[in-house]
């Protein structure tokens, strides 16, 4: 069985981090979504809101099952019998970046990664962004799903 991972913070998931998700399922027997704590980030929403919040949206694809882990993403891989990290790609500085993810992840573990463009639809998405966005009271709907336009609505108001 091949199996890949999905690694991110996911504050929150978005339908770019959705569409790279979907893609990766069409490729692999299993795709783990990782929802990771990220120590340089202050988040939103806590590691179980943001699971439960992707685990409602993948649950269209049967071969999607969503985990957590803080620590090392080769760590992860080695613990969960995963060969393949996935990660999309929006513009040149994601490149930059996730190519020296992908050596260290190498070098470290031995685990490939595989990157994905990201569609153009959802070439401007981020998690940042959606929630400057809402933040101000903005329209999130059509860069997230109705739990997660919902959910920030919530967690924002009175902010």
């Amino acid at each position: 069985m091949k199996s890949a991972v999905c690694p991110g913070s996911f504050d929150p998931i978005t339908f770019g981090h959705l569409d790279i998700i979907e893609r990766a399922s069409n490729h692999f027997d299993r795709v783990v979504v990782a929802v990771f704590e990220n120590r340089s980030k202050k988040s939103l929403f806590t590691v179980g809101e943001r699971m439960e919040m992707i685990q409602e949206n993948t649950k269209s694809f049967p071969n999607v099952v969503v985990d957590s882990w803080y620590g090392l993403t080769v760590d992860f891989c080695k613990k969960s019998d995963v060969s393949v990290i996935v990660k999309g790609l929006r513009a040149v500085t994601d490149f930059d970046y996730e190519l020296q993810m992908a050596q260290v992840n190498f070098q470290a573990g031995q685990v490939d990664t595989m990157f994905m463009a990201t569609s153009p639809a959802h070439s401007f998405l981020s998690s940042s962004l959606v929630k400057e966005l809402a933040h101000f009271g903005g329209d999130v709907s059509a860069m997230v799903p109705a739990n997660v336009a919902n959910a920030l609505r919530n967690r924002l108001a009175g902010t």
